[in-house]
């Protein structure tokens, strides 16, 4: 019986350290967001010159343990590494100077390899911002955390100004879920033009938004195509009862919108 109960505490012990030890980080991280994140918008500029706290939360995530258990966990960590390391990426830049005219003068996408060349140590790996994407996060199979992701763009979902907490992980993805249907860069339907515009990320990630929601879209849209209908339920509790029945007459076109790639940056804006 000792040692049995010996042996569980033994198993326990590590979780306990490492759930403990990334919630001491994620305290960090909420002071970052908490006094630089405004409406998803970010003060590059000051948080360039007090960067201690951001810097402190990506060198601690080299040799982070991710939680092997439970999942709300394991996404607050990927989601709260991702949009630190965004962050890291924009400050070291910053101001950002113009390479490319296939983007804004101010984007993140001025900063070469910013999301598939650089690499970045999180918890003993070495990864780009795109492998965090495209390899870790669809193995959770909730299609959310991709409108949860900070890309430091104006058409991102919104940069929250706190940190993902396991705890209260599944209302604060329901709240991405919402704001994404209220914001006009991620969602807007024109009954005048008879269409609904979308975010490119529902292209993007078309694969994990149709496998979690195309079979949920009302049978009046059976003849659209997978992303359409998963696109269609997802934006649906959230919709006005006037939305829901311009829609469910199914005469409108779907368009994927472009993505606005300009610079989420609130500097000049605030008075910082």
């Amino acid at each position: 019986m000792v040692v049995a109960l010996t042996a569980m505490l033994a198993a326990v012990a590590p979780q306990a350290q490492t759930g403990s030890a990334d919630a001491a980080r994620r305290r960090n991280l909420d002071q970052v967001l908490d006094l630089y994140v405004r409406d998803g918008l970010v003060y590059y500029r000051a948080l360039k010159s007090d960067r201690r706290l951001l810097d402190g939360y990506v060198s601690a995530l080299a040799g982070a343990s991710p939680p092997s258990a439970p999942r709300a966990e394991q996404v607050a960590f990927w989601l709260n590494a991702y949009n630190a390391l965004v962050l890291r990426t924009v400050i070291d830049a910053y101001p950002i100077a113009r390479r490319s005219s296939d983007y804004p003068d101010r984007s993140v996408r001025q900063i070469p390899g910013a999301f598939e060349g650089r690499k970045h140590q999180v918890a003993g790996r070495s990864l780009t911002l795109d492998q965090i994407e495209q390899t870790i996060l669809p193995g959770f199979a909730d299609p959310r955390v991709f409108l949860a992701l900070g890309r430091g763009a104006l058409g991102s979902g919104r940069l929250r100004s706190e940190a993902f907490d396991p705890e209260r992980l599944e209302r604060q993805l329901t709240e991405v879920a919402a704001e994404c249907v209220s914001h006009a860069q991620c969602a807007t339907i024109d009954r005048a033009a008879n269409k609904m515009a979308v975010s490119s990320v529902f292209s993007w990630r078309s694969k994990e938004f149709s496998a979690a929601y195309s079979d949920k879209a009302p049978p009046a849209f059976g003849t659209r195509s997978p992303i359409e209908r998963a696109v269609l339920a997802f934006v649906d509790p959230m919709l006005t009862l006037i939305e829901r029945n311009f829609l469910a007459r199914n005469e409108f076109s779907v368009e994927f919108s472009r993505f606005d790639w300009t610079l989420n940056d609130l500097t000049g804006r605030g008075g910082r």
